[in-house]
């Protein structure tokens, strides 16, 4: 057994010097007493085999992971679909209502024409209330502006279209007394529904106007020598500011009346539900007066005050500014020093402060407010509440 033993020997030797099958290597032993040869593995055919089954083990792992990819990206490409379907239905039903509206377009217009023909009077009316403010504010504003040089006549029949315009229109609804609202008082109507009500109201508001632009046409034909231009500016503010407070009040019978007495249930549910629905439309009618209130207060010091933005001009002042007013573009007529150091005539001055508050010249703040209606105009504002 010797020879043998010593074969095996070599046969290792010759395994551990050569490196070409690293995969298994042992080493031996003999025993001569026995003649047993024991061969023990070595470390790294253990670390093979779990080599081999971390590799066999990374194939699942990878298709788990390939699979998991597959799904968010199934996941997405379904998302998209959903998105244009929730397009496409919203598309669709856009083109449905569009649809719809082409074929139902002429019983529309036969519905209109029928409310047309219903509400032809109010409608007309409207419409010819609404002409006359426009011409009426168009030409105070323009007359304004002319100053001196407004037409009397002009003036003279504004005052009359304005006056005869709304006796006229008293007169052909006398039956309905709708003067009673200038009052504070119900017209005399039995039954009111909601349209009635808006055309009572409006008819109401546009008289108002036209009470007042009649009252600034009798300012224009004040003669120079006893009212001022400028006064006559602070009196064109006053009135419109009392204009709109008044047409503020004048609604709250009418609505009133409507929100109490209009029900269409004739039980105590119904008569809680009007003096609920009217006591709150007080309260929110105080709630806009005390709104407007410093405003009003505001205008009332303006007026009696008549504030100044400068002091009269000397001659060697005028000269430095070269005699030329820089507003109208002609010698000086009153001229007024800006606190700036810039004169201007006190008139042209005072027709750039109604809507400004800067010096036109270099801009510096000379009023600390704007000196609205000034002009003479008249508020487009509707009253209908």
């Amino acid at each position: 057994m010797q020879p043998n033993c010593a074969h095996l020997h070599s046969t290792q030797g010759s395994g551990d010097d050569s490196s070409s099958s690293p995969r298994l290597s042992g080493e031996g032993s003999c025993h001569p007493s026995t003649g047993d040869v024991r061969i023990q593995l070595s470390s790294s055919a253990g670390e093979s085999r779990e080599n081999a089954a971390s590799r066999a083990s990374r194939p699942g792992s990878q298709s788990r992971s390939h699979g998991h990819a597959h799904g968010e990206a199934g996941g997405l490409e379904d998302a998209v679909p959903e998105a244009e379907e929730q397009g496409g239905s919203s598309l669709s039903e856009l083109r449905y209502l569009l649809q719809w509206l082409h074929k139902s377009l002429p019983y529309l217009l036969i519905l209109c024409v029928k409310l047309l023909m219903q509400h032809i009077t109010g409608i007309s009316l409207g419409i010819g209330l609404l002409t006359t403010y426009a011409y009426a504010n168009k030409s105070i504003v323009n007359q304004v502006f002319l100053r001196e040089r407004c037409s009397k006549l002009q003036c003279s029949w504004l005052l009359l279209y304005l006056t005869g315009s709304s006796l006229l229109l008293y007169y052909t609804f006398h039956s309905q007394s709708l003067y009673h609202s200038l009052i504070f008082l119900s017209p005399t109507v039995d039954f009111m529904n909601f349209w009635e009500v808006l055309w009572i109201v409006g008819v109401t508001d546009f008289i108002l106007k036209f009470l007042f632009m009649g009252l600034k046409c009798f300012i224009l034909l004040v003669p120079s020598f006893i009212m001022s231009f400028k006064s006559k500016g602070y009196w064109y503010m006053l009135l419109e500011e009392l204009c709109q407070y008044y047409r503020m009040f004048v609604p709250i019978p009418v609505w009133f009346r409507y929100l109490m007495a209009y029900g269409e249930l004739d039980t105590a549910l119904g008569w809680s539900l009007g003096i609920l629905l009217g006591l709150l439309y007080l309260i929110l009618k105080l709630l806009s007066f005390f709104g407007q209130w410093r405003n009003f207060r505001q205008v009332l010091r303006i007026f009696f005050t008549h504030p100044h933005y400068g002091v009269p001009a000397s001659k060697r002042q005028c000269s430095e500014s070269g005699d030329i007013c820089s507003i109208c573009q002609a010698e000086f007529q009153k001229p007024i020093l800006l606190i700036c150091q810039h004169t201007f005539c006190e008139e042209c001055i005072s027709l750039w402060f109604n809507r400004e508050k800067t010096c036109p010249l270099c801009r510096t703040v000379i009023s600390d407010h704007v000196n609205k209606w000034k002009d003479g105009a008249t508020s487009m504002h509707l009253q209908i509440f």
